[in-house]
């Protein structure tokens, strides 16, 4: 990984010379995004986000922090707070905009000692997950990690607005595998990332999916595009 991501971030953050990141996926065309976002304030967040935070109980951590927004936002109302990201970049600029706790990890590899009242995934939280396949792998640590009557927060979209539909309606989504699993391709000051897998669940299937793995699931918010916010709890 050319952490391409986190060097944007890093960029911003330290004044050098930051550019728009170029997205792509599997499914859509090459798009810009301005790295400023990432650092928006709680008042520029989309209500998702928004709701995700007032809803933060206890100890937190936040998974894939990125530039740290949601964490700082937490940690300024005295929130207990642990951010993690795969990003060395993305740390570096987290530590310098005053994160007092944040590490470079994979939730896969955290210690299931420690445990937590809340866990954050937002910004389309289902994408780490990568494939179908590895979302019980995905909820059963998430799950380990929480303490008793604690809490999942997770976002996002259901992409089935994003093809075609036939005469019937019946949307015409790929025969192979499941409608919402991309790759996404990263560009930043001409350079390419690997690509990555990433994945959009509807809540149905995310739903489905905590149940088989002993998590109630419960949808908290719906956004204006197909996104939704939802609760995982034992």
């Amino acid at each position: 990984m050319k952490d391409l991501f986190g060097k944007a971030i890093l960029d911003y953050q330290t004044n050098n010379s930051p550019e728009d990141l170029i997205t792509e996926t599997s499914i859509s065309e090459a798009d810009e995004m301005s790295v400023a976002y990432l650092f928006r304030d709680f008042k520029d967040m989309p209500k998702l986000e928004q709701k995700a935070l007032q809803l933060a109980k206890g100890k937190v951590l936040d998974v894939g922090c990125g530039a740290g927004s949601h964490a700082l936002y937490l940690q300024e109302k005295g929130f207990d707070v642990t951010a993690i990201d795969i990003s060395e970049n993305a740390i570096k600029a987290c530590e310098l905009r005053g994160l007092k706790n944040c590490k470079v990890s994979d939730v896969l590899d955290l210690d299931t000692s420690e445990k937590f009242d809340t866990i954050l995934l937002l910004m389309n939280g289902t994408g780490i997950f990568g494939k179908m396949n590895q979302i019980s792998k995905f909820l059963q640590k998430l799950k380990s990690l929480l303490n008793e009557g604690g809490q999942i927060l997770i976002d996002s979209s259901d992409l089935i607005y994003m093809y075609d539909q036939d005469e019937d309606g019946a949307y015409e989504v790929p025969a192979n595998g499941y409608y919402g699993e991309l790759t996404f391709t990263i560009q930043y000051k001409g350079e390419t990332e690997d690509t990555f897998d990433w994945l959009y669940l509807d809540y149905n299937t995310l739903q489905n999916a905590s149940n088989a793995n002993g998590l109630e699931c419960e949808l908290i918010l719906e956004g204006k595009h197909f996104d939704y916010l939802a609760k995982l709890y034992i």
